[in-house]
């Protein structure tokens, strides 16, 4: 027993299994609020606004998180619910502050596929970007998807030629152009859209989803750069309930501390094979005497895909953020 002002009370480890909690999905967060839908596709669906139950402890809770509700969950104004527990997670996109840093912060739960947005001019494209976010989905568990925007101001031809040896699917598109190619790769599923400021990620997010209204601005003509004009993720269901997609703001870095070599190797089947069979262990697969050299000589997989590997691998080991962008400093796990 603990006096106390209140009274005593005995102390237990045990806690409330909530077997009556209802399920819903984070779909935004705000200021220690979070949006949450509850039984989506159904005449009951509803927005609830929740907070974090003080149970949880440190756990962060992201956009895309499915979690369980107590509290009122009528979704009615001036309510509040609770969020008790948070479901595992299939996925979870994270990334550091720069390649030093030890503490990782995970952006988005659950999506299973990672639309990487570049416009091919007003900003120009930033292949070491692209490259550091594919390497982040492919330890992610997430199927990649290029996506190049502003067709109408440059040819595509030079930047697709990059990543042709990593068989990454690509759709591109132009201002006020049609994107029933792109609403194609998104049908059915969970997907972030991740990108530079400026290229275009909230334009096609307004146009996919009429009604979402997303903040656009121009690039500054002096840096080259966009602003920031979508400070949080927040997940919008595409119309006729035919997938989600998350916009998240736009990233100037991309620190990929928490990634280790093998899960990267692990997304290129033909490589794998050789890495377990020919190198030695703890291999990091870009020195000289890696067995790859050998696989690939012997003729069981492409150079050029051992070449994209490797210029994928060596953002790992690069030790500091992208060049041309600012680190980010929120390390928070949500």
């Amino acid at each position: 027993m603990r006096p106390g002002r209140r009274g005593s009370r005995p102390r237990t480890r045990r806690r409330p299994a909530h077997a009556d909690a209802v399920p819903g999905m984070v779909t935004a967060v705000d200021r220690g609020r979070y949006r949450c839908l509850v039984e989506p596709g159904t005449p009951d669906e509803r927005a609830v606004t929740a907070m974090r139950a003080r149970e949880l402890g440190r756990k962060g809770v992201v956009v895309g998180d499915r979690v369980a509700l107590v509290g009122d969950t009528s979704g009615d104004p001036d309510t509040l619910a609770r969020i008790v527990r948070v479901e595992p997670r299939a996925s979870a996109l994270r990334r550091t502050a720069d390649d030093t840093d030890p503490f990782e912060r995970i952006i988005v739960a659950n999506a299973d596929q990672m639309a990487i947005v570049a416009a091919l001019a007003d900003p120009e494209p930033r292949p070491r970007l692209i490259d550091r976010c594919l390497v982040a989905a492919y330890d992610a568990g997430m199927d990649p998807l290029l996506c190049l925007t502003k067709s109408d101001l440059a040819d595509p031809g030079p930047l697709l030629e990059i990543y042709a040896p990593l068989g990454v699917p690509y759709v591109v598109t132009r201002r006020g152009g049609d994107l029933d190619e792109l609403r194609g790769h998104l049908a059915g599923r969970v997907s972030v859209l991740v990108g530079h400021s400026g290229v275009g990620k909230s334009t096609l997010v307004n146009a996919l989803v009429p009604d979402a209204e997303r903040a656009v601005s121009q690039v500054n003509a002096v840096t080259g750069r966009g602003r920031h004009t979508s400070s949080s993720a927040i997940a919008l269901e595409l119309p006729g309930g035919d997938g989600w997609i998350i916009d998240t703001p736009g990233v100037r870095s991309f620190g990929l501390a928490h990634v280790r070599t093998e899960r990267v190797i692990e997304a290129f089947d033909d490589l794998a094979e050789g890495a377990a069979e020919r190198c030695p262990p703890h291999c990091g697969h870009l020195n000289e005497g890696c067995g790859l050299d050998g696989w690939v000589a012997d003729g069981r997989a492409g150079q050029a895909r051992l070449d994209s590997l490797r210029r994928l691998l060596g953002n790992l080991g690069a030790g500091g953020p992208v060049p041309d962008g600012v680190p980010a400093r929120d390390r928070r796990d949500g």
